[in-house]
């Protein structure tokens, strides 16, 4: 693998996610757990009612004086439960993260780290919403299928071709421009975190990559003429070839999954809720963690906020992250 150079440390706008999950409970404790100076690059998004009982339920009031903090996604103080799902919450939890993400745009910040969101909640509230990439093209006028989900954690980095959609409806999207964009996508993404030329694993989409045409002509018909594109403008990439054997041989710095669950599964089983998520393809990069708003021990202050000091680290430039062969 490349070596993963150092950028300077950038500021980040942190969205608390869903008020009555876990996401304003690690928010502040990942705060707490930074040294002044990196906090003080930090300002957090969320309701200021939420995240101020939070805070003194977490003995961490006397840090919120000094702590950035923007008032967005106010929550009425009926709907504020923990562990409840709420569709006042959904709403809540986008219109802070749209905040930031806005913010952002303005160049006051340089990425945004959300917290968990619930997408049920969200439902309830009527908002369309499939993921934080759909929300990061939204709020900057994108088209939603040039957003991408990368997962970074276990030592591997995996961008996703496609995602929350059944695997018919991925198969009938996944078009040779479609895996093209998701690969340059990840490329840039890669250089923000400090691997400027990733050599890049490229992921069949039948078992052993159709083996020759022999399970299905899907990769010759789709995935190969975007690899051979992709070759044509400089960069290095392998592929299509079976997943199972790409992860195993850990010799890229870069995968492409085409499915949801062959980019999942792998970080997922070397990275216990401690991955984090990036949208990349937009103007905003925007990263969340690889786990849920956990409703099932919210309010009682026993979340680990582990992934989203990795994602912190990730972004801001304070360290390497996840990123450990």
């Amino acid at each position: 693998m490349s070596n993963t150079t150092r950028t300077r440390a950038r500021r980040l706008a942190l969205a608390a996610g869903d008020p009555n999950g876990i996401g304003p409970e690690i928010a502040l404790k990942a705060l707490a757990a930074l040294p002044a100076d990196a906090r003080e690059r930090i300002t957090l998004f969320g309701p200021r009612n939420v995240l101020e009982r939070t805070a003194v339920q977490l003995g961490l009031e006397a840090m919120l004086p000094a702590l950035g903090l923007v008032d967005a996604g106010a929550l009425p103080a009926h709907a504020a439960q923990p562990g409840r799902i709420e569709a006042a919450a959904g709403a809540s939890a986008v219109a802070s993260a749209s905040a930031a993400i806005e913010a952002c745009r303005r160049s006051e910040f340089d990425a945004v780290v959300a917290c968990p969101h619930h997408e049920t909640a969200i439902h309830q509230a009527g908002i369309a919403f499939s993921g934080y990439p759909s929300l990061v093209a939204r709020v900057c006028g994108q088209a939603e299928d040039r957003v991408f989900l990368m997962l970074v954690g276990g030592g591997l980095r995996i961008v996703h071709a496609t995602l929350h959609e059944s695997v018919r409806q991925a198969l009938g999207r996944l078009q040779p421009e479609l895996i093209a964009a998701a690969v340059r996508a990840g490329v840039r993404a890669c250089a923000l975190l400090g691997v400027p030329e990733p050599s890049i694993g490229v992921f069949g989409i039948n078992p052993h990559a159709s083996e020759g045409g022999l399970f299905g002509p899907e990769d010759e018909a789709c995935v190969a003429p975007a690899v051979r594109a992709l070759r044509a403008e400089g960069l290095r990439v392998d592929g299509p070839r079976g997943a199972d054997v790409l992860l195993a041989q850990r010799r890229h710095d870069l995968y492409v999954a085409m499915l949801h669950d062959q980019g999942h599964i792998p970080i997922k089983l070397l990275a216990p809720n401690a991955a984090s998520a990036l949208s990349i393809g937009a103007e905003v990069l925007l990263s969340s963690v690889g786990h849920g708003s956990a409703m099932d021990i919210a309010g009682r202050g026993i979340a680990d906020p582990g992934a989203v000091l990795r994602t912190i680290h990730l972004l801001s430039g304070l360290g390497p992250g996840d990123t450990t062969p």
